[in-house]
């Protein structure tokens, strides 16, 4: 079932929000099903990765990321772990997106079905996930760091909003190119590391730190950016950057319109592909 003609985005998944919501949920409990941690995985996970990337960047190679003369190592621990937050929800959207529509292949033939809602199931479990681990972050700041402004959570919604229209777009993208090329699947946990090290989730992108020339290259990711961003405004009670928080939008509503496009575009080749 594709879309009426001239129907928004944002109205389309209006009338498709309960579906949405059913799968969304079925979504969440798949991942967990059978463990006996369940949902406390979505805690645990974070965690433990936090443990490792700190254990080696702060501890060993003495990471820090500048800010502050007198940063200490739980400053460096609490801004790595925000950054860990949200580059977790692009990681999981970009790993679970190209198999989204075919794990279900009974559902592609059922003309009536709207199979754009599959991937945002996912998508959907992964921001159940970032809530979370975003609660934790926040709630970290506010015992062990520096404390946490009535501006600064104002703000992260804010800050947070176009990445969610970019992991949506990007589900649908890879969703429905995931049918055609069977191999993006496989490309996906490298490209998810690629991700990781380009977003400055362990370091500060200034100069020195990072070189002119690389920066040319990494100024273009808005999840980056993203990332800089909730940790200014959130860990650091910087002011917010506009010309970056406005980049990140052009980029978040540029991926969704996109990725919808592409999808809808597809959609009618997908049975005759599964």
């Amino acid at each position: 079932m594709t879309p009426p003609k001239n129907s928004s985005p944002f109205a389309d998944l209006a009338r498709k929000h309960d579906l949405w919501r059913q799968f969304t949920v079925r979504a969440v409990e798949a991942r967990y099903r059978g463990s006996y941690m369940g949902i406390l995985w979505t805690v645990i996970n974070p965690l433990l990765l936090l443990a490792l990337y700190y254990t080696v960047f702060g501890v060993i190679f003495k990471g820090r990321f500048g800010v502050f003369p007198e940063e200490t190592p739980v400053d460096y621990a609490l801004a790595m772990f925000l950054g860990l937050t949200l580059f977790q929800m692009i990681a999981e959207t970009i790993g679970t997106a190209p198999l989204a529509v075919l794990a279900t292949p009974n559902l592609v033939k059922k003309v009536v079905f709207p199979l754009d809602i599959l991937p945002l199931a996912q998508v959907g479990a992964s921001w159940v996930n970032l809530a979370i681990g975003l609660v934790l972050a926040v709630g970290a700041v506010a015992v062990f760091g520096r404390g946490v402004t009535l501006v600064g959570l104002a703000w992260l919604p804010v800050i947070v909003f176009p990445m969610l229209l970019l992991s949506a777009g990007l589900a649908w993208l890879l969703a429905a190119l995931g049918i055609f090329f069977r191999d993006i699947a496989q490309i996906m946990p490298f490209l998810s590391q690629v991700v990781l090290y380009a977003s400055a989730v362990m370091y500060t992108p200034v100069p020195p730190r990072v070189p002119a020339a690389v920066w040319q290259i990494l100024k273009w990711n808005p999840v980056l950016h993203t990332i800089v961003l909730a940790r200014e405004v959130v860990l650091w009670n910087l002011p917010i950057h506009a010309t970056r928080l406005g980049y990140t939008y052009v980029c978040g509503i540029a991926m969704f319109g996109f990725g919808r496009w592409v999808f809808h575009k597809l959609q009618p080749a997908f049975a005759d592909v599964i």
